[in-house]
């Protein structure tokens, strides 16, 4: 699933559940963790360009700056795509979980 947000001059585009079965199981230790998130950064930094032009031909907007992020525990990946404004995402725990979780 995929989720696409335009606000003013961010674009923040979040990938549900992206990461492969063996990317998850990597995943699984701070150290594979770690390196998930930043093999995802490589990635997309080497190959964000098509998706950069792309938005300009959509929004008439140049992309500043772009930056990926990834949460190894859900396999979210974010992109977002901002103008020079400071980003912040906050990933929330599924309605399913929190109603798990207050039951308890």
């Amino acid at each position: 699933a995929v989720s696409v947000v335009l606000s003013g001059d961010t674009l923040v585009i979040t990938v549900h559940g992206a990461l492969t079965p063996a990317e998850q199981a990597l995943a699984r230790t701070p150290a594979g963790a770690a390196q998930v998130q930043e093999f995802h950064r490589k990635l997309f930094a080497s190959s964000s360009e098509p998706l950069r032009q792309e938005i300009k031909r959509i929004t008439g907007r140049n992309v500043r700056e772009a930056i990926a992020e990834v949460e190894p525990a859900t396999g979210a990946i974010v992109h977002a795509f901002t103008s020079g404004t400071m980003v912040e995402v906050f990933l929330l725990t599924s309605e399913s979980a929190q109603n798990e979780s207050t039951a308890i």
